[in-house]
């Protein structure tokens, strides 16, 4: 296996959708795989040539816009996102190479054993977490996009073994017998690191992968904002680090990360971000779209969420004279409570021009 791609020109709307459906993934919260198809149609209505995704999450929007030919900048306030975006949307001629997975997937290169003492009985098998040890031991020595695909592909394969995807229980009890629950990490690794491999390739377009509070991003003027904030449902939450700590600690290995030692999941401290809660999230919102009023708007917001969709047409409005919402059909799940269900929503597109 070569070690470099190519470049080759951006992609048509056939081609975007087609390159996209290759994307490897990940279940997260808000994901908006379903909806690519309809956000490559307003993207390529709105033309432009830079485009920020403020909100990257699984990543898929962002490299979406990339096979447009856009300039991406992604943003998202959790590392391992970032990380996904350096190794899909930045990176445009890395892979790792047949033996490289091999080293990684093979004996450890020193006698490193945090997962293995933090996580005893927890998520895994001894060997899964053995390796996940000994997966680090050789990324540790890695550089670059080659670095951030090893790293993503190891945060995938760790979401993929886990059932629902997120680490806010430690029994069976959503254990369906499916492969990804079967197949060891280190199996799982190697077929995520080909899954990343395959989607890799030059745009010949500059983008940029960042970490950091939406409200922190330089006030430089994008063509087109893709913005997809954080939402709950009335009768859950919207806290990603509750669901998704352990991927988190695992981008990084849990380096700088103050694992809550008396909690049973040993999950990471909450982020305060204001999108979280009924009684700031409305100013949240009207201070993101003023924040990129000089720029076209494309906001992503479900039916079942908090505020209403016509709160959030009335803050769009108030910086955009034209205004258009569009709706789709989209089945979405909220989370991983007893009570917690798939259930079919209207998933609105705001468009400001």
């Amino acid at each position: 296996m070569s070690a470099r791609v190519t470049a080759e020109p951006h992609l048509g709307l056939p081609g975007a959708a087609g390159r996209v459906g290759e994307y490897p993934r990940l279940r997260y919260m808000g994901s908006k795989y379903r909806l690519v198809p309809h956000l490559a149609r307003v993207f390529a209505e709105l033309g432009g040539q830079t485009a920020l995704d403020a909100f990257s999450g699984s990543g898929v929007v962002s490299y979406l816009l990339k096979t447009l030919g856009y300039q991406v900048t992604c943003n998202d306030f959790l590392t391992f996102p970032s990380v996904i975006a350096a190794a899909t949307v930045v990176n445009h001629d890395q892979v790792l190479t047949g033996a490289e997975i091999d080293a990684v997937c093979g004996p450890p290169a020193d006698d490193r054993d945090f997962v293995q003492r933090t996580f005893a009985g927890l998520y895994f098998t001894a060997e899964d977490r053995a390796f996940l040890d000994s997966a680090w031991s050789h990324i540790d020595r890695m550089s670059g996009h080659k670095r951030d695909i090893a790293i993503a592909a190891l945060v995938l394969a760790a979401a993929r073994r886990q059932p629902r995807g997120v680490f806010t229980f430690t029994d069976l009890r959503y254990d369906d017998g499916r492969r990804d629950l079967r197949l060891p990490l280190r199996e799982h690794f190697r077929e995520r690191a080909a899954e990343y491999n395959r989607v890799v390739f030059d745009s010949g377009q500059p983008c940029t992968a960042l970490c950091g509070d939406v409200f922190a991003l330089a006030p430089r003027p994008y063509d087109v904002v893709y913005l997809d904030p954080p939402y709950a449902p009335p009768r859950d939450d919207n806290c990603y680090i509750k669901r998704y700590h352990f991927l988190e600690g695992l981008s990084v290995y849990w380096r700088g990360q103050a694992i809550m030692e008396n909690t049973r999941t040993k999950k990471l401290p909450k982020r305060y971000t204001p999108f979280s809660y009924k009684h700031t999230v409305t100013d949240a919102l009207r201070r993101t779209l003023k924040q990129f009023q000089d720029s076209a708007i494309v906001l992503s917001y479900s039916s079942n969420a908090v505020p209403g969709a016509a709160t959030i047409e009335a803050l769009l409005r108030e910086v955009k004279e034209n205004v258009e919402v569009r709706l789709t059909d989209h089945t979405y799940s909220f989370g991983t409570h007893q009570a917690a269900r798939r259930r079919a929503v209207a998933e609105y597109l705001f468009i400001g021009r």
